[in-house]
């Protein structure tokens, strides 16, 4: 890839992107959990997102050229949707997306499957600790998860040390 691409526009993105943000989503939780279960139709899918997420989340957008390549929606303390494309994953644009949010948010909770080692290791790279975890019996996959929590540390003032 070339390296002059690898630098995403950040966007918000509106209705006429829901049909390819849940595209990206469903691309990338197929190829790399290819174990769950497919429970919506990709129509369903972007209904979701058109009807559920564009009103009640900050919906950004990861571009590079004319291409959507990343996609988060996040609002009111949690991440909804993080999903980058396989071919655009490690380059630093989900640590992207995922700044957008702890830009605007004091404290992000997240639910992710316990099988997603990759999303794991992820969240835990950013700070995020694993603060519960399920059978997946409250999932629609039916898929263990585990619910991830971030806070924002308090700044010290300049000059004071931390006490302790």
């Amino acid at each position: 890839m070339d390296e002059a691409l690898t630098e995403p526009e950040i966007v918000k993105l509106g209705p006429d992107h829901m049909r390819a943000a849940a595209g990206i989503r469903r691309v990338a939780l197929w190829q790399r959990l290819h174990w769950l279960l497919d429970v919506h139709t990709p129509e369903e899918e972007e209904q979701y997102w058109r009807m559920h997420l564009l009103p009640n989340c900050t919906i950004l957008g990861a571009a590079i050229g004319n291409k959507l390549v990343g996609v988060i929606a996040s609002g009111d303390g949690w991440i909804e949707q993080l999903y980058v494309l396989p071919d655009f994953q490690g380059i630093g644009i989900g640590s992207i997306l995922l700044g957008c949010a702890k830009e605007e948010m004091d404290e992000i909770r997240l639910w992710t499957f316990q099988r997603n080692i990759g999303a794991r290791a992820f969240y835990e790279r950013h700070g995020f600790s694993a603060e519960e975890e399920t059978n997946g019996i409250d999932n629609e996959e039916k898929e263990p998860d585990v619910l991830y929590h971030w806070r924002r540390l308090p700044e010290l003032t300049p000059g004071l040390k931390p006490s302790g």
